[in-house]
């Protein structure tokens, strides 16, 4: 949609980094459909996991795609345009509504004000007040009531044995249609078309005469076992009409000797492929096809049953073949019948009987089920207008609250209101998460909300009941240190009930820049703690090793000794002793040398700092402490500042138009850290404490002391102080850097290794 220029003005916020239209006036719901909507704040949400009326998004969502979009919203606030007189209700939303509200000028306007009058009179209630229970209640109870309106009649509500079976009955040969109330039930078209398809198959049955029923009820039966052999038998008569015409054609038709050879090699079966093309019998001159005795093995069975069911019953004579006349006569009795099945209706009254069909086509039980369709649809005028009554209710109290979430993201950076995605608190590591949402998919949903800048940690929760949910829950303040997978809180949700949550996935982000300082530090405590247990892993793997190999060695010089006291050897020799490789000494003695030289010049670098103002040192000692910590600090600053909801909610469905953004002193608001209560009282005596080391104090102590002294004694203050008895007299910055000059150029001559060898 593109901007429209109209009469109205509009009134933006800035909130979370973008600008937010105002939604606070009639005139601005009466106009949200000019509203550009590259100035929304969002542009669709889903349905489901949302703290909102899930009964009002059904109502909003019109095609059920179970997403609600921008179109959708306007055309909720243009249909209560048309049906109130005032949209002044929406800018303030909350229930109840007033009858005297509703327009009745137009058609639709005037069934909305009946059915909204008479439900307040079946409650016994004459204050014109409708209240958002007592609107679901009564379109409820219209609903499931016998008669709802939608032309739909269950088996329950036929009231009638006779009329439930025939409902039983259409509804498995067509399938059901859902009645309002739940059930499955028929409307009149189902019904037309159940007895149509009965008037149809009905008619095919009579075409069942006794020419083409020559066997009864057996008839359907011989026809198949006909067409279980035709093809072949007729393929036998053909061969044998070859055969008579000429006798040098019988090798072939009765197939070659080497194909009974590659058979007879094989495993047989009587339904092997092989056996199965081979001819019914053997193919001679006369044309006479045994159906039992020397016949296919793969065929016996099937030929059997043509001579009991067709044969026999039709030719009226105790025989065990037949001709190929024979066989014409049986197929001039049979076919006709198999063509007259062929056109039998297609349909799923097939399944019902000939004598239940009839009796249902002779009797009233259509009329009546049709008279009963026709009263269900009487009501649907009273049923309709009271779902638009609930419909109009549910507008009235819930369309500003889905405004601020969805136009503006009001609600969200409100102190007193929550957005209806957030799904609740979550209480872990002494502090109170408000922005926690719901997730299906946490691995999925990390994929995107990383980029959202945000710490993130994700959570199961469940219920002892068994019930089970993912969320998503954002840490804006305190530390990090403590928050890994396997730690436990308790997440409450917005109706109050409380979960076991537990931590299974973390998207890392700063969270302040206080944490981003010390974390080049903690990184580094960190490695060396990992180092330093895998070397003791290591050297405890050694030690075991060692002893392991010891003990061997042990074991096995004990053998060779026991062995050698056995049968001693007259011309042993006496082990030598070790040769020690000058090779081995000499490179000793280079590394030594080396660390030596090394040693001096670190001491001389050292002893030329030292040699410096104790102030001086200390400004050097934290300007690389800053310099170890600035690259981390100044990357946290930069993500802090990008810090966004956008994405989080973009993983759920969302499709959020701006960026949504979380400030540092937002932030704060979304995580609560534990704090003591206004006016408490704190015994500090702790029994259990350890004793304090008053070290590290007296030394910040003296540190600062010898600090303080060294600026003024370099400014000469000590030394003006005391009357010239203390210090040194104030000298120039250039005189300083002169001096500092040449100490550490003393001082590198000094320490500079000797190259002589």
């Amino acid at each position: 949609m593109t901007s429209t220029t109209t009469a109205h003005t509009w009134r933006f916020t800035s909130l979370g980094g973008f600008t937010q239209a105002r939604m606070e006036s009639a005139a601005d719901f009466a106009n949200l459909e000019h509203l550009d909507q590259k100035l929304w704040a969002a542009l669709a949400c889903p349905v489901q996991g949302l703290a909102f009326d899930t009964r009002t998004l059904s109502l909003l969502d019109q095609d059920g795609d179970g997403r609600i979009r921008a179109p959708e919203l306007i055309e909720a606030t243009r249909w209560c345009t048309l049906h109130l007189k005032s949209l002044q209700a929406l800018a303030k939303g909350g229930e109840p509504l007033m009858l005297e509200q509703i327009d009745e000028s137009g058609p639709e306007g005037a069934l909305l004000k009946a059915s909204a009058e008479q439900i307040l009179a079946s409650l016994g209630q004459s204050d014109g007040a409708l209240s958002v229970a007592d609107a679901t209640a009564a379109s409820a109870a219209l609903a499931k009531g016998r008669f709802n309106g939608d032309g739909v009649i269950p088996a329950s509500a036929t009231q009638s044995a006779e009329l439930e079976v025939l409902v039983a009955e259409i509804i498995d040969a067509l399938g059901g249609t859902p009645d309002l109330c739940g059930e499955q039930g028929v409307d009149q078209a189902q019904v037309d078309t159940f007895f149509e398809h009965a008037q149809a198959v009905m008619a095919w049955n009579s075409g069942a005469t006794p020419e083409l029923l020559v066997l009864g009820p057996e008839t359907a039966a011989a026809t198949d076992c006909l067409l279980a052999v035709r093809a072949k038998v007729d393929d036998y008569f053909a061969r044998c009409r070859l055969a008579a015409f000429d006798a040098r054609a019988l090798a072939a038709l009765n197939r070659k000797e080497e194909e009974y050879l590659s058979i007879a090699a094989e495993d047989l079966s009587v339904t092997a492929e092989e056996v199965e093309g081979f001819p019914l019998s053997r193919v001679g001159e006369s044309s006479t096809l045994p159906l039992v005795g020397p016949v296919n093995p793969a065929w016996a069975e099937r030929l059997q049953a043509l001579l009991e069911r067709v044969v026999r019953p039709l030719l009226g004579e105790e025989r065990e073949s037949i001709e190929e006349a024979d066989w014409k006569v049986i197929q001039a009795k049979l076919l006709p019948f198999d063509a007259w099945r062929g056109t039998k209706p297609d349909t799923a009254v097939n399944e019902v009987s000939q004598a239940r069909l009839e009796e249902l086509v002779a009797g009233t039980l259509k009329e009546e089920l049709s008279a009963l369709i026709a009263k269900d649809q009487a009501q649907n005028a009273a049923v309709n207008g009271a779902s638009q009554v609930e419909r109009l209710v549910r507008y009235h109290r819930d369309l500003h609250q889905l405004a601020q979430n969805f136009v503006n993201m009001t609600h969200f950076y409100s102190d007193s209101e929550r957005a209806t995605f957030e799904a609740g608190t979550l209480y872990l590591d002494e502090r109170a998460c408000e922005l926690v949402v719901r997730v299906r998919d946490a691995k999925k949903h990390s994929a995107l909300a990383g980029r959202s800048k945000l710490f993130l940690a994700y959570c199961t929760c469940t219920r002892p009941q068994g019930e089970k949910m993912e969320i998503a829950a954002a840490f804006t303040d305190g530390d990090t240190d403590f928050l890994i997978v396997g730690r436990n809180g308790v997440f409450y949700d917005r109706d109050g009930k409380d979960w076991d949550a537990t931590i299974t996935r973390i998207v890392d982000n700063p969270v302040s820049l206080r944490q981003a300082f010390w974390q080049p530090y903690k990184r580094i405590v960190t490695l060396l703690e990992e180092r330093a247990a895998k070397k003791a892993e290591a050297r405890a793997a050694e030690r075991e090793k060692a002893n392991q190999d010891m003990s061997a060695k042990l074991s096995a010089q004990a053998k060779t000794q026991l062995e050698s006291a056995k049968a001693p050897s007259a011309g042993a020799e006496s082990p030598q002793e070790p040769k020690i490789d000058v090779g081995t000494v000499a490179a000793i003695a280079v590394g030594l040398g080396a660390l030596g030289s090394l040693a001096v010049a670190l001491l001389g670098y050292l002893t030329g700092l030292f040699s410096l103002p104790f102030w001086i040192i200390c400004l050097v000692l934290l300007t690389l402490f800053l310099a170890i910590s600035a690259p981390s600090v100044i990357l946290a600053w930069f993500k802090l500042r990008q810090r966004s909801l956008g994405a989080i909610l973009d993983s759920n469905g969302w499709a959020i138009n701006g960026q949504a953004k979380i400030s540092v002193r937002f932030g704060r608001t979304m995580t609560l850290v534990s704090e003591l209560p206004p006016g408490a009282v704190v015994d500090s005596r702790d029994k259990y404490a350890d004793p304090k080391n008053p070290l590290p104090r007296i030394g910040l102590v003296l540190i600062c002391v010898a600090f303080l002294y060294s600026l003024l004694n370099f400014y000469g203050v000590v030394h003006q102080v005391s009357d010239g008895r203390l210090g040194q007299p104030s000298s120039s910055l250039e005189a300083f850097a002169e001096e500092m000059q040449e100490s550490v150029e003393s001082t590198g001559t000094e320490a500079a290794p000797s190259t002589t060898p």
